[in-house]
């Protein structure tokens, strides 16, 4: 665009030209002032800690919870679908809330700090569940042979309730801060930086992946075999270490300060936006005498500044400078009428991924089914390694953890230096590739899956056992388990990798929120459609599709459910992925690394 004159004005302001604005014109060169004044990160120095936080996080949560599916069954005896509603809600309340901790964290008091009291919050609701198991009082009595089992009363499900809450709000804290927090150690701006922030994402998600094998098969196997107020009070003993570990790397850490609320400013583009509704834009290669507002980026922000471009064109009439909207120091006089191009660049940011977080949805419904029915099989086949050894129905999920431990450190180190040299794209493929792999396997577990459900109920149909066990091994679920694996691996971590990289900078841990979100649609649509098929299946003296007694139901038609959904899925995202266009660029033969215009993006696309 030509920099332009407001006639109606009595100031003018300077357009970016070919994308680039005065302030990275000031910075573009070796000396960048955005670079110098920024304190040395704490790199790798600082990633004993962090990760070692997160790990133990993950270690007590997911120790804590792999197993919940039978505890809920067997200790508070709840039916099936009862046990699926608890959990599937209670992850969906889970991951809606870091929204609220990532607008806390941004906004007021900082991710460190974030963390550090969310933390607490995690520790309460370790402690509540742990005494559960332990005082009688607080769970049903144990069944006696030949009665009906008694179902938890309100205080005891009050009492379940308050403790999934401290874990939700620790949750909150937690989730959308710890990955940012990371992130801030490395600087960006350097090529040393990107590459560390690169392996990071890989190795943040290997470090507790591997020692999660550990936690999913020693805790639950504690959790099964011997005491569920031991298997409950291990992980509390791990989140504390946890909350340690983090403190003692305090002097280590970068402190990058909250920048202010974001969604004040997105309300406030749209109301400016709406305001300027009458206002006739010139088309994209039209001259014009319209000026609109750039302002140079704060002394000290760690945001970098966005160009002008023409998606969602409409957004930009909040920019345009009428009379008496800019005062003679060039601040703007009133908020909620004149925005800055960096305040409409950022909206537009996040409502082009909201198409890309949509079809994330219905992959996550396909793995959320490890934690329910993948348990309720596993439970009715033969779980013995060798004459005394039974595998935990927990525990199975480790089959995915160990796929995704070993992948990753190969795709790393192997796979993507050879892709890039081929590629000439930073990661080898383009981390729409990375997610769009991820639904395809996920769509691959959901009919391996249901083929492996027909298999096991005929065989239990056939034998008839008293028990309603199938004389099938439990590690015919493998198959699907290692399928879900991959596609975590390419699903999980290239949409974590996206949001952070996509979303503007000062909404790091919204964007980190944005995922959790992810897996909280994904749980409600889980719980949506099993209430739906429990409700509407069956009839004609036949059962419903996900009736208490699996044997009886028919899993499989719900497993072949959500692999067709996820087909369509596919679809829907290889349309959306197609028209996206990146927020930045890193094509590695050319060295080319920054913002471009529309056409320049055009080469990275989907």
């Amino acid at each position: 665009m030509e920099d332009k004159k407001n006639n109606n004005s009595s100031m003018s302001f300077p357009l970016p030209e070919n994308g680039v604005s005065d302030e990275e014109k000031q910075t573009s060169g070796s000396d960048s002032p955005a670079k110098t004044r920024r304190r040395k990160p704490g790199g790798w120095r600082a990633m004993p800690y962090v990760l070692g936080n997160e790990t133990f996080e993950r270690l007590a949560s997911i120790g804590l919870l792999a197993n919940f599916m039978q505890f809920l069954l067997q200790v508070f005896h709840l039916d099936q679908v009862s046990a699926s509603n608890v959990l599937n809600i209670w992850s969906g309340v889970t991951n809606f809330i870091p929204l609220i901790g990532a607008f806390i964290s941004d906004a007021y008091i900082g991710r460190f700090w974030t963390i550090a009291s969310a933390s607490i919050f995690e520790m309460m609701g370790m402690l509540t569940l742990t005494m559960i198991p332990w005082l009688p009082k607080l769970h049903p009595p144990p069944c006696k042979l030949g009665q009906q089992c008694k179902k938890p009363n309100k205080s005891q499900m009050g009492f379940l309730v308050m403790g999934l809450g401290f874990l939700s709000i620790g949750s909150a804290g937690i989730r959308p801060c710890s990955i940012p927090f990371g992130v801030d150690q490395f600087d960006s701006t350097t090529d040393e930086g990107r590459k560390g922030i690169a392996s990071f994402f890989n190795w943040y998600y290997t470090s507790f992946t591997l020692v999660l094998i550990i936690a999913v098969t020693l805790v639950v196997y504690i959790q099964d075999s011997v005491s569920w107020v031991l298997g409950f009070g291990i992980p509390t003993i791990l989140i504390f270490l946890s909350i340690v570990l983090f403190f003692i790397g305090t002097k280590v850490y970068v402190h990058v300060k909250p920048q202010g609320s974001i969604f004040s400013s997105f309300i406030q583009v749209f109301v400016a936006s709406y305001k300027k509704r009458n206002l006739k834009l010139p088309d994209k290669h039209q001259s014009s005498g319209l000026v609109f507002y750039d302002p140079l980026l704060p002394q000290g922000s760690i945001v970098n500044k966005l160009p002008l471009t023409h998606k969602y064109r409409w957004l930009n009439k909040a920019a345009i400078v009428m009379k008496d909207e800019v005062n003679r120091d060039g601040d703007c006089t009133n908020k909620w009428r004149l925005c800055s191009i960096q305040q409409i660049e950022e909206v537009k940011c996040v409502l082009k991924i909201i198409p890309i977080w949509s079809a994330g949805v219905i992959c996550f419904t396909a793995m959320a089914q490890q934690g329910t029915f993948t348990i309720s099989q596993a439970l009715k086949m033969d779980r013995h390694l060798g004459p005394n050894f039974q595998i935990p129905p927990g525990s199975l999920s480790v089959i995915s953890m160990i796929t995704v431990g070993i992948w990753l450190p190969v795709y790393d180190r192997l796979i993507v230096p050879s892709l890039t040299k081929v590629t000439r794209i930073e990661g080898g493929i383009t981390l729409l590739h990375r997610i769009g792999i991820g639904i395809a396997f996920s769509i691959l577990s959901m009919v391996v899956a249901g083929i492996t459900e027909k298999m096991r109920r005929n065989s239990a149909i056939t034998h008839n056992s008293p028990d309603g066990i199938a004389p099938v091994t439990v590690m015919w679920l493998a198959p699907q388990l290692v399928l879900m694996g991959f596609a975590e691996a390419f699903n999980i971590l290239g949409q974590i990798e996206f949001y952070n990289k996509e979303f503007p900078e000062n909404m790091s841990s919204v964007a980190n929120s944005l995922f959790s979100c992810t897996v909280a649609g994904a749980s409600y649509i889980s719980s949506l459609l099993v209430n739906v098929l429990h409700n509407t299946t069956g009839g004609n003296g036949h059962l419903d599709w996900l009736t208490n007694d699996i044997n009886k139901g028919r899993v499989d038609y719900y497993y072949y459910l959500i692999a067709g959904l996820g087909v369509l899925n596919l679809f829907y995202f290889l349309y959306v992925a197609s028209r996206y266009e990146y927020k930045t660029r890193v094509v590695v033969d050319d060295r080319i690394k920054g913002y471009g215009d529309d056409h320049e993006l055009h080469d990275m696309k989907y």
